[in-house]
């Protein structure tokens, strides 16, 4: 009788090795490798062992044919169909993480219910919390008539048994995928065969039946989704719901879509009555704003579709250290030292005897170039003490060589200033002419120069003016 293989798995990555060791080759993790069987381990099952079943042919079908159902499920809450790309779509898996009391289930109940309502049968299965524990939630955030199908199991085989009675289910919400556990795998709840196999055979599921599936995952201290990264290629979708403790809001951002745009994001405001949600987010991000502080711009975003301006928050003060602290939050570190350099070699601004500190105002999250503009005019405008206008709104991108590139949906972007109340904008030359009221006090710099020399004249006017 042949010797059982055993073999060692990462808990962190998934990566199989077949010796113990202390810390894992593909991931770097420490004390991470733990002992599993081949033939319930990565690529094991109940017919690892057997000699492989004759394939059966699969049938053929056209591109062409009639669907039964709407391909997707509108969910009624606005920011969710939008980060999701106009609702579920039906057969799909979708997973959702983010850090723990982010607002994760309530979210999902609240989506729930209103799936219910609308005549869809949702079925809602916790494997953290108990029925009544759920319970009450749905009576905080007023859900409790809804006609939501609740339980709580975590048993994949059960799970499935119970899903199979009755009519099809529109969505099934499972939170969350790091409790489930299979009779197929021998590990136990949390660990990488376990996640794999519980999430293959829901997606299975959702895939045969045509119910959508939401998976809900932990976040690790990293701000990555717990378990195998494995399980985030299974899926179709991995939205991320992100905010800060000290403010109420909440984001929620596509990361991968099969069925949508990957660029959009669904802001919410967190409430005692659940989440709420808002539809003008550029409002909610310059609420506090303090237009006559130095060091303070406003940048003209997109996020997706969606125009959003948010405040950028410079401060630059003399530094006793020999390297100078560089403290960013809410943007890219290195882009910040990119615009730092450029400032002091093609436009004679000099910040090595200085700290500097980069906020985005209320917890946001920049990506994209287009906001090098409005940090280096928050940079200059803390250096020189000199306060930016209050109506004036910035966007675009700086080149090494200290141009100032073209950007797309610049007139989405004006025209969500506009609407706000912004007279003016600073903004890349060339390509279309900017149209509409603001247009016609833009300023559009062909160098980054042209905008410092612009900032730092304003001190000589305001001189002027005084005498």
């Amino acid at each position: 009788m042949a010797k059982s293989r055993v073999q060692f798995v990462c808990q962190n990555c998934g990566a199989v090795s077949p010796r113990w060791a202390g810390k894992c080759d593909d991931c770097g993790a420490w004390n991470t490798l733990v002992e599993d069987g081949a033939g319930g381990g990565i690529g094991g099952g109940p017919q690892a062992l057997r000699s492989p079943r004759k394939g059966r042919p699969v049938a053929l079908v056209a591109l062409d044919g009639e669907i039964e159902d709407a391909p997707r499920i509108v969910s009624g809450i606005a920011e969710l169909d939008r980060a999701t790309g106009g609702g579920f779509v039906r057969g799909s898996a979708l997973l959702v993480g983010g850090d723990p009391g982010i607002g994760k289930s309530t979210l999902l109940m609240q989506a729930a219910a209103s799936l219910a309502k609308r005549g869809n049968r949702v079925v809602y299965v916790s494997g953290e919390e108990a029925v009544a524990q759920v319970r009450l939630r749905a009576q905080r955030l007023g859900a409790a008539g809804a006609p939501v199908e609740l339980a709580a199991e975590t048993n994949v085989e059960d799970i499935l048994a119970t899903l199979s009675e009755g009519k099809r289910a529109d969505l099934v919400i499972l939170d969350s995928i790091q409790t489930l556990w299979t009779d197929l795998a021998d590990s136990a709840p949390g660990t990488v065969t376990q996640v794999r196999a519980a999430a293959q055979a829901m997606i299975r599921y959702a895939k045969s039946t045509g119910s959508a599936i939401v998976l809900v995952g932990h976040v690790t201290k990293e701000g990555q989704i717990a378990g195998p990264r494995v399980v985030e290629h299974m899926v179709d979708g991995v939205l991320y719901f992100e905010g800060e403790g000290g403010h109420h809001f909440r984001i929620l951002r596509a990361v991968k879509n099969r069925f949508g745009p990957t660029d959009e994001i669904g802001v919410f405001e967190m409430s005692d009555k659940g989440l709420r949600e808002v539809p003008n987010p550029s409002e909610l991000f310059l609420g506090e704003r303090h237009a006559t502080s130095p060091g303070a711009a406003v940048f003209a975003g997109m996020e997706g579709t969606r125009p959003v301006l948010v405040e950028i928050q410079a401060l630059v003060a003399p530094s006793t250290l020999g390297t100078p602290r560089r403290a960013v939050v809410g943007w890219d570190s290195p882009r910040l030292a990119m615009v730092l350099a450029v400032l002091e070699a093609h436009c004679g601004v000099r910040f090595g005897q200085h700290d500097v500190y980069l906020n985005v105002a209320g917890g946001y999250r920049i990506a994209e170039p287009a906001a090098d503009l409005a940090v280096a005019a928050a940079l200059v405008s803390s250096l020189t003490g000199l306060a930016l206008p209050a109506d004036c709104v910035y966007f675009g991108e700086v080149s090494l060589s200290g141009a100032v590139r073209q950007v797309a949906h610049a007139q989405q972007r004006l025209k969500e200033a506009e609407k706000l109340g912004f007279g003016q904008a600073v903004l890349p030359s060339g390509g279309e002419e900017p149209a509409g009221a603001i247009a016609a006090r833009s300023f559009q710099p062909s160098t980054l120069t042209d905008l410092v020399i612009r900032i730092a004249g304003s001190k000589r006017g305001r001189g002027d003016d005084a005498q």
